[in-house]
């Protein structure tokens, strides 16, 4: 299910057919409203992914035309797991979020709020 999620949002074979099941994992993945909507839903299931209480986890998607703010709001304490160790994990999150994005021609930044 991740793994079509992913080839979704950044772009993949495309099946020839598909299974009853692979076509039931595909209507359980998240539902995003256009490309904007696909990176703030892979930015919320990694945030979530990494933080020790994933139900705190809220991410907001501000549109300003060609740049996309992804913003995500948790825990105190869990900010430094999504920060990441000098830095690298949310540099990795928003690189990945820019090449998503990137495919429909607009820029995204994501923010941490404390």
């Amino acid at each position: 299910m991740v793994l079509s999620f992913l080839k979704k949002i950044f772009g993949g074979a495309k099946p020839a057919a598909r299974t009853a099941a692979a076509a039931a994992s595909v209507a359980a993945e998240p539902a995003g409203d256009g490309a904007g909507g696909d990176v703030k839903a892979f930015v919320e299931f990694v945030a979530r992914s990494l933080v020790d209480s994933p139900e705190s986890v809220r991410v907001n998607l501000v549109d300003r035309g060609r740049d996309t703010s992804v913003q995500i709001a948790c825990e105190k304490r869990d900010i430094g797991k999504i920060i990441g160790k000098s830095g690298k994990t949310i540099a990795a999150i928003r690189a990945l979020a820019n090449s998503a994005a990137g495919r429909s021609g607009k820029r995204v930044n994501v923010e941490v709020l404390d």
